[in-house]
């Protein structure tokens, strides 16, 4: 009798170790995000608008700290290709579930507008220093969520007295 109860004893030990362990690991199956952050683009009068993207990263905190680079499609992007409802995948990674408060692009150097047949330079102010930064505070869903990015070249692009063309990104989350 002594031995049955012992037995038993070790069954409930064995079986709440069990429930325990499978209950932990379904817990972290769910704490990561698949997160994917896309582009799309609003009409513009203009052939082409070509931004140099070299790389997404997100950041998870209110300070500096956070920040985190995504597996990113670096080239260069004709915005005025991503309208009408179309969009293209820019970054995807996994990332820990929680709320995103900042995504940043970081730009290269060959920016340009085409108009008509004529392509002229597009300059971004600080655009390969500190990136475009959008601020947001998005709680991501459990297993995948996507982010799509408004890269709005009707309100982003200014021509200056001196025919030079330049590029004060207004970016909007869709």
């Amino acid at each position: 009798m002594k031995q049955v109860k012992v037995l038993i004893a070790m069954m409930l030990v064995l079986a709440t170790g069990t429930w325990l362990a499978c209950s932990k690991s379904s817990n972290e199956a769910t704490a990561n995000t698949q997160l994917k952050i896309r582009l799309t683009d609003n009409p513009y009068n203009a052939t082409e608008v070509n931004v140099d993207i070299l790389k997404v990263r997100v950041n998870f905190r209110d300070d500096s700290t956070g920040w985190r680079d995504l597996n990113t499609h670096a080239g260069i992007y004709n915005l005025l290709a991503l309208q009408n409802g179309v969009d293209t995948l820019l970054a995807y990674d996994t990332v820990p579930g929680g709320v995103l408060k900042e995504i940043r692009f970081v730009l290269g150097s060959r920016n340009s507008i085409k108009i008509d047949s004529t392509v002229y330079p597009l300059t971004i102010p600080s655009g390969s220093e500190s990136g475009l930064k959008i601020k947001l505070s998005k709680k991501l869903n459990a297993q995948l969520d996507s982010v799509v990015i408004d890269f709005d070249a009707a309100l982003s692009i200014l021509k200056t007295g001196v025919g030079d063309y330049k590029l004060k990104p207004v970016l909007k989350i869709k």
